[in-house]
Formats: structure tokens, C-alpha cells, sequence
């Protein structure tokens, strides 16, 4: 089936410490971070590796990493650690319902988990999609931007991982995209994936490595509650089962282009940053988040708080409402009957039905 038309969907996060993004600064490290332990440099730019086609295994005959910053590594789901605790798992029910719908090829167009799988692997959006085509083999259909041929647009969608001690995997980026991936029926822990190397700290102690993904933004130490955990604390692999679920995490998801909108130079774990202040803005227990209608007046009042407050409030960290995206105009200026919002809300029942419905139709068969 060849594809009509798409919706994408990226997943900017941010941190609890309010320092520069990583990427715009320079490395100021003491001890064996200064003596060079950390990789964040390298030879060749995301783009010009895959402009050679270069997708490395980044391993030695003794099997240690050895990828540098920038370097595009293929792994499985199930070798990825993750670096954060928490999902919205209503965001995840979204894109398994709507994974396991036939909405989107009623629409004349492809199953949205195939666009997702694109763009996540650095080639823009699906392209072929003949019936019988899953996750698990790639070879079954095809994407847009072939793989040799990304531009750094099209990398920018993808994915982060930091390379720890023992040459480790740690997801710094997409933990809701790739446990999507795992759960979804033709996904799975064996499911490959192609990532960004953000920076290898394989030399480093585990508590040195902890330090320096704390001091660099690559970790969320907070649970569902936004109270403060440790490193021990975090699942040791991807899937549900290993997270706890934060709502208002789902909830900011949500608001996305309603209250607010992922600048390009996004804070680490911004939906995060954005859920701390939610806390204190729209108490969850006052909804019915069951219900539908009652879920849409709570996204409502959330990105209702967003937009009408001031730019220049402290978020979270020291970030401001601006930092982190904040919208002039609710719903971009439009009622509510129309925008974003409008999509938002549309029922299971109508030829594009909006994310909530998804969200509550999967929640309900669990």
C-alpha cells in the first residue's frame, strides 16, 4: 500500500537541573571525565555517517563498544536500559490502539506504527507498505529516505543512547516510542532499531557514569510523583511492566499544540518539566479520567494554565514557560470546537478519531 498522507509524533523530554542544553557547551569535567574517558567528539558528523551509509556495530573483537558521539548503532528493544522511571501510559495505550486499528488503511493510508518506525530510524515517513508487513522485518516494506541516503532532518527524529560501563546501552531519548515498539504485537524485545550515540562513557566507574549523566541532563531521577529516586531505582529494561505510570506525564502529552509546543532546542525531559508544574495547576483526582469528556475538560484546564501564564514564569529548573514551549494563544488561536483541541477529542466512532479515544478504548480491554 503506498502511503497518502501522515501525522508525526516526537517525544522531546527534558531535566530536573537548570544548565545549557548538553550539545551547545563545552565539557568542564574533573577527573577521568577531563582525562578523556568521555567520547562526545568525533571525526564525522551524524550526517556525514549516514551519508556513507555507515550504520556500525561500533564493537571490537572482544566485543566492547567503541561507537563515538554521533555514530548510528543498530540494537534490539531488549538491550536498552532506560533512564527514567516513569511513562504516560495513556500515550502508550494511544499508539497501541490506534497500532492495532484499521483506521488509518480506511483513511488510504498506512498503518500509522510504520511511520512511526521511519522516522524513528532516520528515514523520514513510510513509503510501501504491502499487507502483510510487520515491525520485526524491516525488508517487508519500505520507507521514503533509503538507509545511506538520511539528511540531518531526517536523523534529527531519531533516537539517543549513551554508552556506560560494560558497553551498555542507556535510552536517553524515546522511551514512549521504542516501548511502543516492544509492546505492539509484530514488535517485541527483538525488535532492531537504529540510534544516535549521544556520547560513550564505557570507560567510566558506575558512579562516575551516574555522575556524568546527571550533571549532563541523560537521566530523570523522579518518580510518579515527582519525588526524587536513585539510579538503582530504574527498570532495568524496556516494557510496561517495569514502569510506574505518571498521568501527568500522559496529561502534558495531551496538551501538545494546545498549551504548548516543543521548541526545537527542547529541554531534556521537557514533558516532565511541564508535568512538575501541572501538579501544583489541576488536581487529576478532581476528573474522571475514564471518561472521555471529563478527560478533554482536564486537558483544557492544563493547557488553559499553560498559555495564560506569563512567558517569563520559572517552570521547572529554572526553566521559563517560554523555554519550554509555551503557546501565545490557546489551541493556536482557534475555539474549541475546531484546532487541535477539536482532534483531540473526536470519538473512536468518527474516520479519525482523536488520541484520547484511543487512549481510553485500549485502557479499557486491559
Amino acid at each position: 500500500m503506498t502511503r497518502t498522507a501522515r501525522t508525526s509524533e516526537q517525544t522531546p523530554e527534558a531535566s530536573r537541573t537548570p544548565r545549557p542544553r548538553t550539545y551547545r557547551r563545552a565539557l568542564r569535567l574533573a577527573g577521568p571525565l577531563a582525562a578523556g574517558a568521555l567520547v562526545l567528539g568525533g571525526t564525522s558528523t551524524p550526517g556525514a555517517a549516514a551519508a556513507s551509509g555507515r550504520t556500525s556495530a561500533c564493537t571490537d573483537g572482544a566485543g566492547a563498544r567503541l561507537c563515538a558521539a554521533g555514530d548510528l548503532v543498530d540494537a534490539t528493544l531488549g538491550e536498552l536500559h532506560p533512564t527514567q522511571s516513569t511513562l504516560g501510559f495513556d500515550q502508550i495505550y494511544y499508539k497501541l490502539d490506534r497500532y492495532g486499528s484499521d483506521k488509518d488503511e480506511q483513511n488510504g493510508d498506512v498503518n500509522k506504527r510504520f511511520d512511526d518506525y521511519c522516522e524513528t530510524n532516520g528515514q523520514d515517513k513510510a513509503d510501501k507498505v504491502p499487507s502483510g508487513a510487520t515491525l520485526a522485518d524491516p525488508a517487508s516494506f519500505t520507507c521514503e529516505v533509503p538507509v545511506g541516503q538520511e539528511s540531518d532532518d531526517t536523523l534529527a527524529a531519531m533516537k539517543t543512547v549513551v554508552i556506560g560501563p560494560g558497553g551498555a546501552l542507556y535510552l536517553t531519548d524515546g522511551h514512549h516510542s521504542l516501548t511502543s515498539f516492544l509492546e505492539t504485537p509484530d514488535g517485541g524485545p527483538g525488535m532492531h532499531i537504529r540510534l544516535k550515540v549521544a556520547a560513550n562513557l564505557s570507560s567510566l566507574t558506575q558512579d562516575q557514569f551516574w555522575a556524568a549523566m546527571q550533571d549532563h541532563d541523560w537521566v530523570w531521577l523522579r518518580d510518579e510523583n515527582d519525588n526524587p529516586i536513585t539510579p538503582a531505582q530504574l527498570p532495568q529494561h524496556l516494557g510496561l511492566a517495569g514502569f510506574h505510570d505518571d498521568r501527568y506525564r500522559s496529561l502534558v502529552y495531551f496538551t501538545r499544540d494546545i498549551g504548548y509546543t516543543a521548541p526545537d532546542d527542547a529541554a531534556e525531559f521537557l514533558e516532565f518539566l511541564w508535568g512538575s508544574w501541572l501538579r501544583g495547576q489541576v488536581d487529576l483526582d478532581d476528573y474522571d479520567l475514564t471518561d472521555r469528556a471529563s478527560y478533554l475538560d482536564a486537558v483544557r484546564d492544563a493547557s488553559e494554565a499553560m498559555t495564560d501564564t506569563d512567558e517569563d514564569t520559572v517552570i521547572a529548573d529554572g526553566r521559563t514557560a517560554e523555554d519550554l514551549g509555551r503557546l501565545d494563544d490557546w489551541n493556536g488561536g482557534e475555539d474549541a470546537d475546531d484546532g487541535e483541541f477539536d482532534k483531540l477529542g473526536k470519538p473512536l466512532s468518527d474516520d479519525e478519531p482523536g488520541k484520547l479515544a484511543y487512549a481510553l478504548d485500549y485502557r479499557s480491554r486491559l
